[in-house]
């Protein structure tokens, strides 16, 4: 078991665009397996890639103990009216904030056998799938909030203790 430390706000890793997973080799399946494994630690919905320091487009979940992995998603539709809901990073830790997101969402990639994968729904796992989608283009949570909140989010982020 390889649970891998996690990236914080300020790592460049995160700022970047992660690369598509070109050939599914015993590279990438050692990368999902700490996927896997750092994402069933208690209180994870999601990790992606890069939040472990891997800049390819891959991310792993953890929605009410269905726990899973996606290669190169791609988050092809969201619907209804965006919300605020109430979201945090590991790569931002102790910072809880309303995030603007749709409340369902559906996102299309493949497994380590090339396979097609979907994972579509509503609630919590809408929120982990833009979520970690978002990782994967180089923008995190903070984003996705309203300019005063962000502004606020930010000044939380200078006097943490980890920043």
């Amino acid at each position: 078991m390889t649970v891998r430390p996690i990236r914080l706000f300020g790592d460049p890793v995160l700022r970047a665009t992660s690369a598509p997973i070109e050939t599914i080799d015993d590279g990438i399946r050692a990368l999902v397996q700490d996927l896997l494994d750092t994402v069933e630690l208690p209180g994870r919905a999601g990790v992606a890639a890069p939040q472990i320091g891997v800049g390819l487009r891959a991310f792993s979940y953890n929605i009410d103990g269905d726990i899973g992995y996606v290669l190169n998603p791609v988050l092809i539709e969201t619907r209804g009216e965006p919300e605020a809901v109430g979201e945090g990073c590991l790569s931002v830790p102790g910072l809880w904030h309303n995030a603007i997101r749709y409340p369902w969402a559906k996102v299309v990639g493949i497994d380590l056998d090339g396979e097609e994968v979907v994972l579509e729904g509503e609630g919590l796992l809408a929120q982990a799938l833009q979520h970690e989608t978002d990782h994967l283009d180089g923008m995190l949570y903070l984003s996705r909030l309203p300019a005063e909140t962000r502004r606020e989010a930010m000044r939380q982020v200078r006097e943490s203790d980890w920043f």
